[in-house]
């Protein structure tokens, strides 16, 4: 902590990701959790929803006897919690609350809602409905467990991730006055919404009214829910300079402080581990595409991916088909390219026959039937990867430099092809890239750095701003990140770059390539988050100082 900051004696942080994986905001959390615990020891308590109810959730392991006075009140008040440790770095405490009773008060809890900050729920759909009744919970587990254990004295702090637990924190912001409260959007909704629905988002910023896009865009009650949790909270956050300029513009809320996403890099493995389990990918990965293409690609092939979840514009996977496609006729290319398109889509099960020449162990000469996917999709023939290389002829052919194939699943290491964990995907990577067009952070670039593989992103990331703050410049290749200059409208400049780029890197020499791996990593160390914890001891002060205010306020 800084000279004089306040720090909190108890920290409660809510997200709908805790004990949940599924998607970015899971890593944010599980990954900052051991060096919140190594300074606030088990007084950072995270709240999450209870999905499993008497099954085993594989993230938590219960304690029954963990504040058990306090779960026997609990549940005499109607609050139904399992109280033990998320089962990540550093152990954390976790609270899993079952939101499922509070459907029945719905329509009470959204007036109040209205009456007291004039959020519309309104025109709610889809998850708003269960986000919210998840975040009433949370608030109450929060407020039981205040006037259980803690009291004025004490300095609590009670954090929001995401729209989706905003009415909590509205919640405690009236409720338990006595508590300062932080909410960090990890990108807006109706930013989101704008760059998915293939609009100009960046040269349009200005000119947008955010209510307005919530009302042609359908995100009324999300955005609402968000924009006044901005508002109303003691500390507005977000993770990157690129969404604060979204949120001034789309909330009319400027935010507090910039919370950066950070790393912890303790289970990237140490040597000899690393070297053995890359060339265990590498060997799987070209196995596969082997397999599959019925050829025989050798361990001189570039290997190169991109991933993340399935936006098709937003992730910059068009973009990324359309380089690879341009890259087929480069005649700067130095080594074959097998290009891996690692986005979990609407997946069906892994190709049996692929799945029979892997076992078999041999070596074919002719490809499998649709030799650009892995597994069988639900939708084939309206699915936007497989369409787009159908569009421009791309099918894998024997004379063909770059093979591209889909891996459309999640990878848990039981995919049922390749049977690796995503971490260990990219570690057999020699170059990552990662186009986006809209994305807050970006973790992807992050993960593959600290993997030692360097990586091609857009100063449209947080991520690609931050290195190129880093660098002094605009990242190039050779510092390990090339960061290309991202616009509405420069799609075609930007394959061009990925394209040109790649052709240099299989170019260049063993000595070069190593040097390149070494600066990825020695960037992915400066975001290690016993870095940029900094910035959440000053939004917690930030949050304390404004309670701080208002408890002396009212007590004159």
């Amino acid at each position: 902590m800084g000279k004089n900051q306040l720090s909190p004696d108890y920290i409660f942080e809510a997200s709908w990701e805790v004990c949940n994986k599924v998607g970015g905001i899971y890593t944010v959390l599980s990954t900052r959790a051991k060096t919140l615990q190594d300074t606030n020891k088990d007084k950072i308590i995270f709240i999450g929803p209870d999905f499993w109810k008497e099954t085993v959730c594989p993230y938590f392991q219960e304690e029954k006897a963990l504040f058990a006075d306090w779960q026997w009140e609990a549940k005499e008040q109607g609050i139904s919690v399992r109280v033990g440790r998320w089962d990540i770095p550093g152990k954390p405490i976790a609270i899993l609350v079952d939101f499922n009773p509070y459907f029945e008060k719905k329509n009470e809890i959204y007036t109040w809602l209205w009456e007291s900050y004039q959020v519309d729920s309104l025109h709610a759909y889809g998850d708003y409905d269960e986000a919210s009744m998840f975040s009433y919970a949370a608030a109450l587990v929060v407020e039981s467990f205040y006037r259980h254990y803690l009291d004025a004295s004490k300095k609590v702090v009670f954090h929001a991730n995401e729209w989706m637990c905003g009415l909590g924190a509205l919640y405690i912001n009236q409720r338990v006055p006595e508590i300062a409260t932080i909410f960090t959007t990890h990108a807006t909704s109706i930013g989101r919404s704008i760059a998915g629905n293939q609009k100009p988002l960046y040269d349009y910023l200005f000119a947008y009214n955010g209510d307005q896009m919530a009302c042609e865009l359908n995100m009324q009650s999300k955005h609402s829910i968000e924009k006044q949790t901005a508002h109303h909270v003691d500390c507005f956050t977000t993770v990157s300079d690129i969404t604060a300029r979204e949120c001034v513009e789309l909330l009319d809320k400027p935010v507090d402080v910039v919370l950066p996403n950070g790393f912890e890099n303790t289970f990237v493995p140490k040597m000899p581990a690393f070297t053995r389990k890359r060339n265990l990918a590498r060997r799987k990965m070209l196995d596969v595409a082997n397999a599959l293409l019925g050829e025989n690609l050798s361990d001189d092939t570039l290997i190169v991916s991109t991933s993340g979840r399935y936006e098709f514009r937003n992730k910059g996977i068009d973009v990324f088909v359309e380089a690879m496609n341009r890259l087929l006729r480069d005649r700067d290319l130095k080594k074959k390219v097998l290009a891996f398109i690692v986005v979990p889509g609407w997946v069906g099960e892994p190709r049996q026959d692929l799945k029979e020449r892997l076992a078999s162990k041999q070596q074919y000469d002719t490809p499998l039937e649709v030799p650009q996917v892995t597994h069988w999709l639900h939708n084939m023939g309206h699915d936007n990867v497989l369409n787009m290389m159908k569009f421009y002829d791309m099918h894998n052919r024997r004379e063909d430099n770059v093979k591209v194939i889909f891996l459309p699943c999640y990878l848990d290491g039981k995919d049922g092809i390749l049977n690796l964990s995503y971490y260990d995907v990219v570690l057999g990577n020699d170059l990552c890239i990662y186009p986006s067009y809209y994305e807050p952070w970006g973790y992807t670039p992050l993960e593959a750095v600290a993997f030692k593989v360097p990586c091609i992103t857009t100063d449209l990331a947080g991520f690609g701003l931050w290195a190129n703050k880093v660098f002094g410049h605009a990242g190039e290749i050779q510092d390990g990140v090339k960061v290309i200059h991202r616009t509405d409208y420069n799609y075609s400049e930007v394959a061009d770059i990925i394209k040109d780029t790649v052709a240099f890197y299989s170019g260049l020499s063993q000595k070069e390539i190593e040097a390149c791996r070494k600066n990825a990593e020695a960037l992915s160390k400066k975001a290690l988050w016993s870095e940029f914890i900094q910035y959440y001891n000053e939004a917690y002060d930030f949050a304390l100082r404004r309670a701080e205010e208002r408890k002396q306020a009212s007590a004159k």
